[in-house]
């Protein structure tokens, strides 16, 4: 049994996360950008469908990814060096996310990211906490991400790509872009084969807790992020 959450009461401790289905803590609350902030400061995000309540994980092991283990394929390389698009940062936020909604999953039916979502995370995005990453080509949105950011730790949330390698020339951006930054660890959420071939790798919930504890508690500015033009020179 996982516990139900009333509008003030904390999160459980990570270590009571059930481990079928793994990483699942808690249910209930709400997305209000108080409760997220502190949801993600503890290693906590939430994943459910619509028509479910708010559900709270926390999984074991943790796919993570380290901006300065990042790999590139060839072919991907090749096509970031061709420059024939333009990546930006915070200019089409809601854009992003509803795309990324839109996205169909392999194996999956209708999407995660539904309309309170797409709320809270604008809320957090205002807030100065929620970002996006987006690559331009032909002078229309071809592809990003968005995630939230405390401190010197990135979450990742969820990608889209309407054009090939729209996504992944966005992610290798926004990993360059947290290394320069000083960023210690991306979070990937959940384990795929997909982040793997970027560096991503699983670690134990512990030691992912624990380096959480030290980057989230560096100085937070809420600002709008730019992408340098720099980071594949």
């Amino acid at each position: 049994m996982i516990p139900w959450l009333r509008a003030d009461d904390p999160f459980p401790p990570v270590e009571h996360a059930l481990s079928d289905p793994n990483g699942l803590l808690a249910a209930g609350a709400d997305l209000a950008p108080g409760r997220l902030v502190d949801a993600y400061r503890h290693g906590i995000f939430p994943w459910y469908s619509e028509g479910q309540p708010v559900l709270w994980w926390s999984p074991d092991p943790r796919m993570v990814l380290f901006p300065g283990e990042l790999k590139l394929s060839r072919s991907l390389r090749k096509r970031i060096a061709r420059r024939d698009y333009v990546v930006k940062a915070d200019s089409e936020f809601e854009g992003v996310v509803r795309s990324c909604a839109a996205a169909p999953r392999p194996g999956q039916e209708g999407t995660w990211i539904t309309q309170d979502m797409i709320r809270a995370y604008g809320a957090l995005h205002r807030a100065g906490h929620a970002h996006c990453v987006e690559t331009w080509i032909g002078g229309k949105l071809a592809g990003g991400l968005y995630g939230v950011a405390i401190g010197r730790m990135f979450y990742g949330e969820s990608m889209f790509a309407d054009v090939a390698d729209a996504s992944k020339i966005a992610l290798a951006h926004l990993v360059r872009q947290l290394e320069r930054w000083d960023y210690g660890m991306i979070d990937c959420q959940m384990t795929t084969e997909h982040l793997a071939r970027f560096g991503a790798r699983e670690i134990p919930r512990t030691e992912f807790i624990r380096k959480l504890a030290t980057l989230v508690n560096y100085r937070d500015p809420a600002s709008r992020w730019r992408i340098d033009d720099d980071l594949f020179d």
